[in-house]
């Protein structure tokens, strides 16, 4: 009599296993690098909506374009509450959006500004035409 063995281990079976605990894995480190990213302060984005907001103030955002500095400021104060509540996620998504409103206000600022260049440009040449119409006669 003649003895066979049997092979019992079915190697699609071990390499299905091991695969599927590499996708476990690879889930696992991707699902903790995100929320390690969910859970930093976005001190950039902070940094960079407060230099928006004070370039905005200083081209004239609160003068010429009250409504979007005001929108603007009141969403950077938001960031502030959230970051200090340590709602990262909200922080940046207000912070950004504040950043988006200064730069509207500063170049709505920059736009009245020059509206107003120009119109001061056309007075001071309708006067100068006038006083020249006036020593003529």
């Amino acid at each position: 009599m003649e003895l066979t063995t049997i092979n019992t281990r079915n190697p699609k079976a071990t390499s299905g296993h091991v695969r599927g605990l590499k996708l476990a894995a690879l889930a696992l480190g991707s699902s903790l690098v995100l929320a390690g990213c969910a859970g930093n302060p976005p001190t950039e984005q902070y940094a960079v909506t407060q230099s928006a907001v004070n370039s905005a103030v200083s081209a004239g955002g609160t003068e010429f374009a009250a409504v979007e500095m005001k929108a603007a400021q009141d969403k950077f104060k938001q960031a502030e509450i959230a970051m200090h509540d340590k709602q990262y996620d909200e922080a940046k998504r207000l912070a950004e959006q504040a950043e988006w409103d200064a730069r509207v206000a500063e170049r709505k600022a920059q736009a009245a500004k020059a509206q107003k260049a120009v119109q001061d440009a056309r007075q001071g040449v309708q006067d100068v035409r006038q006083e020249g119409l006036r020593s003529a006669e």
